[in-house]
């Protein structure tokens, strides 16, 4: 029986009983919304209302508490505790309160991953709440739009996008909603628009959401925030995306709340940046934390990401693996939308290894159509695509047409890089039927698009990465211009997909600036000894720190004074005409190299006509230069003779193969070169192959710049000497005998600082020095001087160009390939900044025993020959019967035309 007489405060049990539910309330509400300010008085207050048998306010205290935990992820014990409440009803008889446990319950479960149980839930809280006769007509109003927010989020989840908007709308007209589940509805439509394509309303929404949350607590304010950042990295305005997404992740750390679906939005923005290996990292962490928490809903979606950044990169085995595993979790969880996805994934995973795939088509269509059924426009075009692809393998291609044709309508109301996706499409089908000329405007106007995005991104490694969006697009366009046959045309397609990024010429950072780009954080955590595992959002922090100095926000610039005036003075050089092109060579020869549907192919161009000229095969090409590289390696430092006796003839035979696959059929035997390499042609030497001077570039524009640059008043000499280098300084003080005046910094003075005021402006400056390369971002590979290691960043945006550049450091002309026929590294960092001739070495360098080569080579600059030809007469003095001296003859390259 119920007590109602007076206790000693003269209240009643029933009435204490009534606080008591009241302040269970007040906790639950703000439990969501700010869980560290409520654990422990939801604590107390349990412990309250189980002693003074409060069992609807035991039950509503247990569901704080379980509030508390499903903001840490921590869903098991979410759900234990709502288990515990929802055995009390028979004890309490309130319906209202069951019907709010089996709501919470239902979005415990949906994060689970349990969708059949978070559907019964919902179900069964509707039919409590149509029980709870006695409960406040506001109440249920409340508790009934939550519950609507619960539908559209099941429909969200698996991927009925059209559903969802239409549920989340209906909630927000209706005005019944709490302004808690109004912050909700707000973002997730936000979420949904944008994946349907529509960002200009998303982030209307989104910014709604964020307006509100900003009163309601710190977990509802970060989570809008972050869904603001999401949507506007991907309509386009990354400078201020980006910033904002390094100001949730502190955000997310303050509020005590896991960072699970934080990483998985900086992979999906790391993703847009091509950088991979950081995106990949995320995406890890994410899964990882999702598996541990048993968040089996989310973890499905970062694992989706995860599966899709491997493919990109390029690990199609570990893109199958993953999505194998994702197949069976989204049957399991009844999601169509990312069993599509999975699909997708698995399908192009298979054909990259070389699998037919032709029998996956029917399902591909299946799963793009329902996918824009839904909605889901992104996830549609990439499987109409993929569609498209594999009916391509079948035996009647022509059938690919209408796959590749829906996802280039799809992609035209989409995001910039999917518009990007759906020209490739576009240009795919156009090839197949024949018609070159849509095929080349499509591949054109994608590479367009590409530019303008590439223009928004503050550093050279960022833009190079950038290209990577375009690498089919590129490809796809010559082959068009193959088929053609005009040699001049091919050229010109083949200049404007080549090496862009070193086209633009970037404001100079002023002297103390940080520095604003990925690689300052892999610098720090990377080091000499190498790569290691960089947390994603501090690499996004770096990133956002240079991308919001270098562009202008929607609303005004944010950047420090003069530095947006700096921005639009950014220039880039233009390909220069055939006439202009002739009159530069002045008597040389340009090979430019192209790749092709797995086949090398070459552009001449000599005084009188330019041709085209097929190659090897790029497979042939790599079977023998894989081993060149490898016997190299092992001369540089034998382990006996008989092993460089070994290694010797293995780089004999290479350098045979290569010189009979890519120069013998042009024809040019004597001819001094110009030669433009492409992908990993940049790792051959040159030099070895040819037996007349020749000069490297990154492309024909950009040797060309080094050709009719304005001659500088600088005839400065510059000789430096890094520590712990054997025969360093024997070697610069050599050298400083053949140029009067020439400044020498020793082991001990070769301090970073000097180094680079003493090199800016040089008319020639030499570098022996240690090289630590870094293949994982030749940006910040880096030069050994008496302080401290300095890097090609450091060089480049410091404006460093001294006229003429000797490297003499290992592996400093080791510049690496990207997709999108983009070089990075010390030699194409150098002609960026408008050095005109680089002396390098693809390989490690013998260090006493390259003297004589630089002597040879210091004593042909004297005389004022070019680097090229100075580098071959220098060669021929080589004693070549040594290994050290084979490697040195072998490796070393001139850049550029000075």
């Amino acid at each position: 029986m119920t007590r109602t007489s007076p206790l000693a405060d003269g209240s009643t049990e029933q009435e204490r009983r009534d606080a008591l539910l009241i302040r269970a309330r007040a906790l639950a509400d703000r439990a969501a919304s700010d869980p560290r300010a409520v654990e422990e008085d939801a604590h107390a207050l349990v412990l309250r209302a189980r002693h003074a048998s409060a069992h609807a306010a035991h039950a509503v205290g247990l569901r704080a508490l379980a509030a508390v935990h499903r903001a840490r992820w921590e869903h098991a014990e979410a759900a234990r505790l709502l288990g515990r409440a929802l055995r009390l009803g028979p004890r309490h008889g309130d319906r209202l309160v069951d019907a709010e446990l089996l709501a919470a319950r239902a979005a415990v479960r949906h994060g689970q991953g349990r969708v059949t149980g978070a559907v019964r839930d919902v179900d069964a809280a509707l039919r409590a709440l149509a029980e709870a006769r006695d409960a406040a007509a506001g109440e249920r109003e409340r508790l009934g739009a939550y519950l609507e927010l619960q539908r559209a989020a099941l429909d969200h989840n698996a991927g009925r996008l059209r559903d969802a908007e239409a549920r989340y709308r209906r909630i927000l007209s209706s005005g019944r909603a709490s302004d808690d589940v109004t912050v909700r509805v707000a973002n997730n439509l936000a979420l949904v628009l944008a994946a349907r394509g529509r960002h200009a309303e998303a982030l209307a929404w989104s910014s709604r959401a964020v307006a509100v949350a900003s009163g309601l607590g710190p977990v509802p304010h970060v989570v809008t925030r972050q869904t603001h950042a999401w949507v506007t990295v991907h309509q386009g305005r990354l400078a201020d995306g980006l910033r904002e997404f390094a100001q949730v992740a502190d955000a997310y750390r303050a509020a005590g709340l896991p960072l699970g679906e934080h990483h998985v939005e900086v992979a999906d923005a790391m993703a847009d940046l091509r950088l991979l290996p950081e995106a990949i990292a995320a995406a890890q962490d994410a899964a990882d934390e999702h598996a541990r928490a048993g968040t089996w809903l989310m973890w499905v979606e970062a694992q989706t990401r995860l599966a899709q950044l491997h493919l990109a990169r390029g690990d199609a085995v570990r893109a199958r693996e993953l999505a194998a595993a994702l197949l069976t979790r989204s049957r399991t969880q009844r999601r169509g939308a990312w069993l599509a996805r999975a699909r997708v994934v698995d399908s192009r995973a298979r054909a990259a290894l070389g699998e037919d795939v032709a029998g996956d088509v029917a399902a591909l269509r299946r799963a793009a159509a329902g996918l824009r059924r839904h909605g889901d426009l992104a996830a549609a075009v990439d499987a109409y695509l993929a569609a498209g692809r594999a009916a391509l393998t079948g035996p009647r291609p022509v059938r690919a047409c209408a796959d590749l044709d829906a996802a280039a309508a799809a992609a035209v109301r989409g995001p910039l890089l999917l518009r990007v996706r759906g020209r490739l499409a576009a240009a795919t089908a156009a090839h197949v039927r024949g018609d070159d000329a849509r095929a080349l405007r499509e591949a054109r106007a994608g590479l367009r698009d590409l530019a303008s995005h590439r223009s928004a991104l503050p550093t050279m490694e960022l833009r190079a990465l950038a290209s990577g969006h375009g690498g089919e697009l590129g490809e796809a366009g010559l082959r068009v211009l193959l088929r053609t046959g005009d040699p001049v045309r091919v050229l010109r397609w083949m200049e404007r997909t080549r090496a862009a990024a070193l086209a633009a010429r970037l404001p100079v950072a002023p002297p103390g600036a940080d520095e604003a780009s990925t690689g300052e954080v892999r610098q720090e955590e990377g080091g000499a000894a190498g790569p290691s595992p960089v947390p994603a959002q501090d690499v996004l922090r770096a990133v956002a720190r240079g991308v919001v100095r270098a562009a202008p926000t929607a609303t005004g610039p944010v950047l420090p004074a003069g530095a947006a005036e700096a921005l639009a003075h950014v220039t880039s050089t233009p390909p220069p005409a055939a006439a202009a092109l002739r009159a530069a060579l002045d008597g040389r020869v340009l090979v430019e190299l192209g790749a092709c549907d797995g086949r090398y192919v070459a552009v001449v161009v000599d005084r009188r006509r330019t041709r085209l000229v097929p190659l090897a095969a790029t497979a042939d090409v790599t079977s023998a230069l894989r081993p060149l590289v490898f016997a190299l390696r092992r001369l540089a430092d034998p382990r006996s003779a008989a092993a460089g006796a070994a290694a010797r003839a293995s780089a004999e035979l290479s350098l045979a193969r290569l010189r009979a696959l890519l120069l013998d059929p042009l024809g040019l035997a004597g001819t001094e070169l110009v030669v433009v390499p492409v992908g990993e042609l940049h790792q051959v030497p040159w030099g070895a192959l040819h037996d007349a001077p020749l000069a490297l570039a990154p492309s024909a524009t950009a040797w060309w710049a080094t050709a009719v640059a304005p001659q500088r008043p600088s005839t400065s000499v510059v000789l430096v000497a890094g520590p712990e280098l054997r025969g360093a300084r024997e070697e610069v003080e050599v050298l400083a005998r053949l140029h009067a005046d020439a400044r020498v910094l020793g082991p001990d003075a070769s301090r970073a600082r000097d180094v680079v005021l003493a090199v800016r402006d040089a008319g020639l400056a030499h570098l022996a020095c240690h090289g630590l390369p870094r293949g994982d971002n030749p940006m910040y590979s880096s030069l050994v001087l008496a302080d401290r290691a300095l890097t090609v960043q450091e060089l480049h945006a410091a404006g460093v160009a001294p006229r003429r550049l000797v490297l003499a450091s290992c592996h400093a002309g080791a510049d690496v390939a990207y997709d999108g026929d983009e070089v990075l590294g010390f030699v194409s960092a150098m002609l960026a900044r408008g050095t005109r001739g680089v002396v390098a070495s693809i390989a490690a360098v013998p260090d006493v025993e390259v003297v004589d080569l630089m002597v040879g080579l210091h004593a042909g600059l004297a005389r004022g020959e070019t680097m090229a030809r100075a580098l071959h007469a220098a060669r021929e003095g080589v004693d070549t019967s040594s290994p050290a001296g084979f490697v040195n003859w072998c490796t070393f390259g001139a850049h550029g035309a000075a």
